[in-house]
């Protein structure tokens, strides 16, 4: 897939104010500071499009934007940030949460996790609640220039290990950089595939 255009369309934190499911839907959520903004703009072409932050936790509106004018790319607030209110995190995990389970042109997840890290408890949590809900997923490694490849390599391997004590076998992933381009064919191509096989929810 070759992405020729993308463009904002939507913030809000509203269900009944999201866009009309007329499209295939992909959401990408991870970790605060996962590296979601540089990904989104790197896969897009287009930088500038996800506003990236030193600060995390910036993200905390459900992001709608069109992508080649035929699919929604959905950029969601980061969880696991621990700076901000009990109040606050606890609104954003709700919404979060309503929007996974009932949105119903969401083809896809996209969980984001920080290849430089050993498994994160909040991120296996994460997942697991995912497959919990019959939510389809797959995994994106972030950051993998930042660190050689035997260690990107060995922090995925650990990571699935952790998941297999849960599950029967693995989900789809993939190793990517935003900052060198790594992933990015085969990350668009998965969306492709789907998006080739997507059946409007008015034709269910």
């Amino acid at each position: 897939m070759i992405i020729k255009t993308a463009e904002f369309l939507i913030s809000n934190t509203k269900q009944d104010r999201l866009p009309e499911p007329t499209m295939p839907e992909f959401a990408f959520i991870g970790r605060s500071n996962v590296g979601k903004s540089s990904l989104i703009n790197m896969l897009c072409r287009k930088k500038g499009l996800a506003k990236t932050s030193q600060s995390p936790g910036k993200t905390q509106v459900i992001n709608h934007f069109v992508i080649n004018s035929d699919w929604f790319l959905v950029d969601l607030p980061g969880y696991g940030y621990a700076k901000v209110s009990q109040t606050t995190r606890k609104s954003w995990e709700g919404m979060i949460k309503t929007y996974l389970e009932t949105r119903e042109n969401l083809q896809c997840v996209m969980a984001l996790v920080d290849s430089r890290l050993e498994p994160q408890k909040v991120d296996l949590e994460f997942i697991d609640w995912l497959g919990g809900k019959g939510i389809p997923f797959c995994i994106i490694f972030t950051k993998a220039d930042k660190q050689s490849k035997a260690k990107t390599a060995a922090n995925v391997d650990l990571f699935n290990e952790t998941l297999l004590k849960n599950w029967e076998e693995l989900p789809t992933f993939f190793i990517t950089s935003a900052e060198e381009g790594t992933g990015k064919e085969d990350v668009l191509e998965y969306i492709d595939q789907i998006n080739k096989n997507y059946i409007p929810f008015d034709e269910q």
